[in-house]
């Protein structure tokens, strides 16, 4: 199989901004800090409008049905609003204007790390993806040069080569049901390890490697309460116990490199070669962590967007048909690397868009403030917790008329979304935390969709019905089944 990698990178001179200082992670102490912040903060300023209380109703629809509750809650109480999510009462933003505060216009004003997904430091440690300040902002200049134009490009064919080899998979199994979401995750952590990371290592080992990488994954899609559990055969143990095997694979692929004296390709060879200013080696840990956000963002990006985009296809007949007809007139035999910009298909581009619309991938943005901030015009004191949502504010009747409705041709030049303000179409979010990996990411679901869409139907099973998982990231819940049928 063809494995192309981008090529060794020059090293690039590590952060000087001192690493961040160690935070507290366990439950009790995370809980009690939130509590004694939120009655600090009410004492100065009231929080805005909104559910104060506990409500068992509002639990219930967070982690069933949160665009359902949110909706209301901009209906009623406008743009922002509070809500309590369990103990702890969360102030959200919800729209354009309150995305692009919080991405762009007073980003300093809002912390991640101290934010709801500080649960992900257990699996992601101290990466780029849950830093802030000037430590974070030096890191993603260090990591940039592997995700410009240039770079992914350089590894368009690899990307390709893989989705070749992935769809030849699939075919194999035309004429039955599966489970596109597994077959799709088993394909993008192959092109993450092998593309993105340039990790060239055996069958078993990739398999290994790939399967810890999941089981680690899987404590992010448990219920609130079961990731709250600690103890032996808890999914919190599961997912520490996978983390030390996934560790001990990657720092052995880490020192090997440096044994040899050879950074290797990818972007783990950009990390590996990495100095500071003395000319020391990042310390492994540091590359470990760096390493494990890039596939985790990488990974769930592709998977859920694919999956999502094969079903609304198998629901919306004209938009399929659209996309194929295209497809068939300019992708014989697959699509070359020069096919995959995110010009010269220009239907695939409104449709994937569309999907990313209707199914933003990093659907929530959780925030801490960390001074007082007026948002939208509304007083918010330092120390609490602020959400924003890229898939609320991407179903506001007065941003996208017919919200509900899968249409591609809202992203035509001229058309309604070039007409909206900034902030309103936000799916890999803003600012100086846009997402790092966008890019290869966009190469990634192009070569896939241009590769498998004109050779296979993906028809949606009706006996296995969309079911949403709100974790980390947006996701159809216990995967999703589909007749593959061949073109």
């Amino acid at each position: 199989m063809t494995r192309t990698s981008p090529p060794s990178p020059k090293a690039r001179v590590a952060p000087s901004a001192p690493p961040p200082a160690p935070v507290d992670r366990r439950l009790h102490v995370d809980v009690a800090r939130d509590l004694r912040d939120e009655r600090a903060a009410r004492q100065r300023i009231p929080l805005p409008a909104g559910s104060h209380r506990p409500s068992l109703r509002n639990t219930w629809l967070t982690t069933s049905d949160p665009l359902r509750l949110l909706l209301e809650h901009e209906r009623r109480f406008g743009p922002v609003f509070t809500i309590r999510h369990g103990h702890q009462a969360v102030v959200w933003g919800i729209g354009a204007e309150a995305n692009h505060q919080i991405l762009v216009r007073e980003a300093d004003a809002f912390s991640w790390r101290h934010g709801r997904f500080a649960d992900l430091w257990h699996l992601l440690g101290d990466s780029f993806f849950a830093i802030d300040g000037p430590y974070h902002h030096q890191t993603r200049r260090m990591l940039l040069p592997g995700f410009h134009a240039d770079a992914v490009e350089g590894v368009a064919n690899g990307i390709v080569a893989e989705a070749r080899a992935g769809a030849d998979a699939l075919a194999a199994q035309a004429g039955s049901r599966i489970d596109l979401n597994g077959w799709i995750r088993e394909l993008a952590m192959r092109i993450a390890l092998r593309v993105l990371a340039g990790i060239r290592g055996d069958e078993a080992g990739e398999r290994r490697m790939a399967h810890e990488f999941e089981r680690a994954l899987r404590y992010h899609g448990h219920s609130i309460p079961a990731q709250m559990l600690r103890g032996p055969r808890t999914p919190f143990a599961d997912m520490q116990d996978a983390r030390a095997i996934l560790d001990r694979m990657l720092g052995a692929e880490i020192e090997r490199r440096r044994a040899a004296d050879d950074p290797g390709p990818g972007v783990l060879g950009m990390l590996v070669g990495a100095t500071d200013e003395h000319g020391a080696p990042l310390p492994a840990s540091v590359v470990r962590d760096h390493l494990t956000s890039l596939l985790f963002a990488g990974h769930d990006t592709t998977t859920a967007t694919f999956t999502f985009l094969a079903y609304e296809l198998g629901r919306n007949p004209a938009a399929r048909e659209a996309l194929l007809a295209e497809l068939d007139e300019h992708v014989d035999g697959g699509p070359t690397a020069a096919q995959l910009d995110g010009t010269a298909l220009p239907v695939l581009e409104r449709t994937l868009s569309e999907t990313l619309r209707r199914y933003p991938i990093a659907w929530l943005g959780p925030r801490r403030t960390v001074r007082d901030v007026e948002l939208c015009g509304v007083p918010i004191p330092a120390g609490v917790g602020v959400h924003y949502s890229s898939w609320v504010t991407h179903h506001l009747d007065a941003l996208y008329p017919d919200p509900l409705a899968f249409r591609p041709d809202r992203f035509l030049p001229g058309g309604e979304v070039d007409r909206l303000p900034k902030g309103a179409y936000v799916p890999f979010g803003g600012g100086s935390r846009i997402c790092l990996g966008k890019r290869f990411a966009q190469y990634e679901l192009r070569a896939i969709a241009a590769t498998v869409l004109p050779r296979l139907l993906l028809e949606p099973d009706p006996a296995d019905p969309l079911r949403m998982s709100f974790t980390p990231t947006l996701g159809p819940r216990g995967g999703m089944r589909f007749m593959v049928r061949p073109r």
